[in-house]
C-alpha cells in the first residue's frame, strides 16, 4: 500500500503538474469533481483544473483519474431550452422503438438485442 500510496501523494504538483492527491484523500477546501458540481446544480465553467484525485488498479496496472475544480469559481448550469427538451424527447424514443416492428417497447431497446423482446420471442427457431 504505501507504494502506491507514494504513487498517488503528490500535493506540491511537482511530478504530475497539479496537485495530485489518493483517492478518498483531498482536502475538502473548495475542491469538487465535476458530478459533485453537477449535484450542487454547477458547472465547472471554463476553470482550469485545480487539482486531481488518483487511484491505481493493481490488477490491470491502470490509473483512474478525477479532476477536482473550484466551486467558487463555477457557475450555475444552463437551463433547458424547449428545443433541447424536444431532441431528448426524440432521442428517447428513437432508443424504445424497434427497429423491426416498429412499435414503442416502454424501454430501452438493448443494443446487443436489437429488437425487442416480443419480437425475440417470436423468432423462428
Amino acid at each position: 500500500m504505501p507504494g502506491i500510496y507514494a504513487q498517488c501523494f503528490d500535493p506540491t504538483g511537482a511530478r504530475h503538474g497539479i496537485p495530485t492527491y489518493p483517492w478518498r484523500l483531498a482536502p475538502d477546501e473548495g475542491l469538487a469533481t465535476r458530478r459533485q458540481l453537477r449535484a450542487k446544480g454547477l458547472r465547472p465553467g471554463g476553470q482550469p483544473i485545480q487539482a486531481q484525485v488518483m487511484r491505481v488498479n493493481r490488477r490491470r496496472g491502470t490509473v483512474r483519474v478525477a479532476y477536482l475544480y473550484r466551486e467558487d469559481l463555477a457557475k450555475p448550469v444552463r437551463p433547458m431550452t424547449s428545443r433541447k427538451w424536444g431532441a431528448l424527447a426524440l432521442a428517447m424514443l428513437a432508443r424504445r422503438t424497434c427497429p423491426r416492428c416498429r412499435l414503442d417497447a416502454g424501454y430501452c431497446i438493448p443494443t446487443s438485442l436489437g429488437m425487442c423482446g416480443t419480437c425475440l420471442t417470436h423468432l423462428p427457431a
